[in-house]
């Protein structure tokens, strides 16, 4: 199936008081653009947790927990990976335990070691309602400077999916005694399924060269988005015992000898394929009635080629079985930022969308934007506020910037830099908010982060003179 034009979307400018945030056109929905966090070094998985609070890994190491409401978060895990996560590997997928109530766990994945010489850890820790503790590695493979994987998807019977990447030895994802390049199946406690396609197992597919996303969609359909080479990028739907015909296949069985082998080896074609690449990613089914022209669609991140193209939010319009594409449509591409991964807030409705910046393999300042229809937010009854976590006014500014925290900062240290990634200032303060002179500033984009005795917020802010 050929891509299906890309429907125009109009940018606007929405006032909320004295604050104007922009607009996106969805059809018939308005969606207001608020900026939750600025500056995490790189947002790689995001998700809305059991605890109303959205949970991010970092590529760096670090697990973060994201209050919506305000944007304040805090650091809840650090471990140290491969060269700080500046390369593809480093922390990656991030998944919680169904029962959350009685078993407050989370599974992560991470990487340590060399690039040349590493491991990939899967492991499961204890949330203890500050910090992830008592850390349990359920499954250790060999990590490679390119290919990793690896999401993570808790299934509806509890089990659990990891995507493993090739690591850069494409053959090894036809082998089935290796555990690279593969959908793996685990137990919750890190056993082995007696179910799985290969009895005494882990592997669940094969044949797959690096998939990074995976999403639960209707009638427990798995949908995955997977890596290719130079073409053929794909969204796949996973089944028990599929090939997917990497290295030999790419994309459909469309050549005489892609035919042969996709023939012999009974091998599964995506339901969608780019070429060139386009580098997809995280995935999420939404299917909310805040967005109805949203509703039976996978949401796909997209990264973007090496040269900074196609980089975008990618909605694709699903048929009622789920089965096929009907249709793709395409947001976000005038940021010009790579995208990772998106979250769903599940009252709401609201789409936060990780962003990794504008260059391989990432950049900063990395924002985490949340794109939100106000009027039916504002219809339904639930206990988390409404408004952006912290504004600054006027914004763009002159003279004069004043940031309106939303709550006390007690003991608060900040620091400013361009979007240039240049310290600009840096301050202490006590209280709710902020005011500064930035008349000899140049002109431009900035954020401030201000560390506090309760986390860390953020907020972008323009100079405009």
């Amino acid at each position: 199936m050929k891509c299906i034009p890309t429907l125009f979307l109009a940018l606007t400018v929405f006032t909320i008081g004295t604050f104007a945030q922009p607009t996106w056109e969805v059809g018939n929905t308005t969606l207001t653009e608020y900026n939750l966090v600025t500056g995490v070094q790189l947002p790689w998985e995001i998700l809305w947790g059991p605890d109303d609070q959205i949970w991010m890994t970092s590529r760096k190491g670090e697990v973060l927990r994201v209050d919506p409401e305000t944007g304040n978060y805090n650091v809840i895990l650090e471990k140290t990976v491969i060269s700080n996560g500046s390369g593809e590997p480093g922390m990656l997928g991030m998944a919680m335990h169904p029962d959350w109530d009685t078993t407050p766990k989370v599974y992560v994945v991470y990487c340590t070691g060399s690039a040349f010489n590493g491991d990939e850890h899967l492991s499961v820790f204890d949330w203890d309602g500050t910090a992830l503790v008592n850390e349990e590695i359920l499954l250790t493979i060999q990590a490679g400077g390119i290919h990793n994987g690896s999401r993570l998807l808790v299934l509806p019977d509890n089990t659990l999916l990891m995507t493993t990447g090739d690591i850069g030895s494409s053959s090894l994802a036809q082998l089935e005694g290796s555990l690279q390049g593969k959908t793996l199946r685990l137990n919750l406690d890190g056993s082995v399924p007696s179910d799985n396609p290969i009895p005494g197992s882990y592997v669940y597919t094969i044949g797959n060269r690096n998939s990074q996303g995976l999403a639960l969609g209707a009638n427990g359909i798995v949908y995955s988005s997977e890596h290719g080479q130079n073409s053929n990028d794909e969204l796949n739907i996973v089944t028990a015992g599929g090939n997917y015909g990497w290295p030999q296949v790419e994309g459909f069985c469309n050549t005489n000898s892609e035919q042969a082998f996709c023939a012999e080896n009974d091998v599964i074609e995506p339901l969608e394929a780019w070429t060139p690449c386009i580098a997809v990613n995280g995935i999420e089914y939404y299917n909310h009635e805040a967005i109805p022209e949203w509703q039976n669609t996978i949401l796909m991140s997209v990264l973007g080629g090496l040269g900074g193209q196609y980089e975008r939010l990618s909605v694709m319009h699903l048929s009622d079985d789920g089965l096929s594409v009907t249709g793709e449509d395409e947001y976000f591409s005038s940021f010009n930022q790579r995208v990772r991964d998106i979250a769903v807030n599940p009252y709401t409705g609201s789409v936060y969308v990780a962003f990794n910046g504008t260059s391989y393999p990432g950049s900063g300042p990395n924002i985490i934007k949340e794109f939100r229809n106000e009027a039916f937010a504002s219809s339904i009854e639930n206990d988390l506020q409404l408004g952006a976590a912290v504004n600054a006014f006027p914004n763009p500014a002159n003279d004069a910037v004043r940031f309106d925290w939303g709550i006390q900062l007690n003991n608060a240290t900040y620091e400013i830099y361009s979007f240039g990634g240049k310290a600009i200032q840096q301050g202490s303060f006590t209280g709710t908010n902020l005011s500064l002179e930035i008349s000899n500033w140049a002109v431009g984009s900035y954020f401030i982060r201000a560390d506090h005795d309760q986390g860390t917020v953020t907020t972008t802010f323009q100079v405009a003179h």
